[in-house]
């Protein structure tokens, strides 16, 4: 019996993407997911975390204050 593959991929990014480009986003994700780890695109599942440039910070500077 094989083991079912059920990949699941977070992503972070801020918010203020398009839906087009999110749309565009997982497309591309799940072809190279499909592809380089030999799963069937169905199987992919992906989890998009939009944060607000106030709740992420580099250098100890918000990303809203840049």
């Amino acid at each position: 019996m094989g083991v079912k593959i059920m990949p699941l991929v977070h992503i972070d990014l801020l918010e203020g993407r398009s839906e087009e480009q999110l749309k565009a986003l997982v497309k591309d994700v799940t072809a190279a997911i499909s592809k380089d780890a030999n799963v069937p695109a169905e199987r992919i599942h992906i989890v998009l975390n939009e944060m607000k440039p106030s709740h992420y910070s580099v250098g100890g500077t918000l990303k809203s204050d840049q």
